[in-house]
């Protein structure tokens, strides 16, 4: 969901709407509107297209924009979304919370889900 989220404001931010962009893209506005909601998935040659129009970097469109190093390893890195990382920040100011995920992340979001019906 994250990928249709920063299309949707990139696309915003430049002023066009899906119709537009899918016509620069030669794809239908049907196909904008489900990349952005998560429904769909460009081609690679629609992606690549997609990220040019839009100025972005495959990384970023992709969530993977915030370098992390590995705590026990500097040589180790990953990259993560910037609200992946918040997510993280805010667990985190909750310890008993953030213990129960690391123990158990299946159960805990499983918990979660029921408790908000998805």
């Amino acid at each position: 969901m994250l990928f249709g989220q920063r299309i949707k404001e990139e696309r915003l931010k430049r002023g066009l709407s899906q119709q537009e962009l899918g016509d620069l893209l030669h794809v239908s506005k049907v196909s904008v509107c489900g990349y952005e909601k998560g429904t769909r998935t460009p081609s690679l040659e629609t992606f690549n297209k997609l990220i040019e129009i839009l100025g972005m970097t495959s990384d970023y469109a992709l969530g993977n924009d915030v370098r992390v190093i590995c705590e026990e390893d500097e040589s180790y890195t990953t990259k993560l979304s910037k609200e992946d990382i918040n997510i993280i920040q805010e667990l985190k100011k909750n310890p008993m919370l953030y213990h129960k995920f690391c123990e158990d992340p299946k159960r805990v979001i499983d918990v979660i889900n029921r408790k908000i019906n998805f």
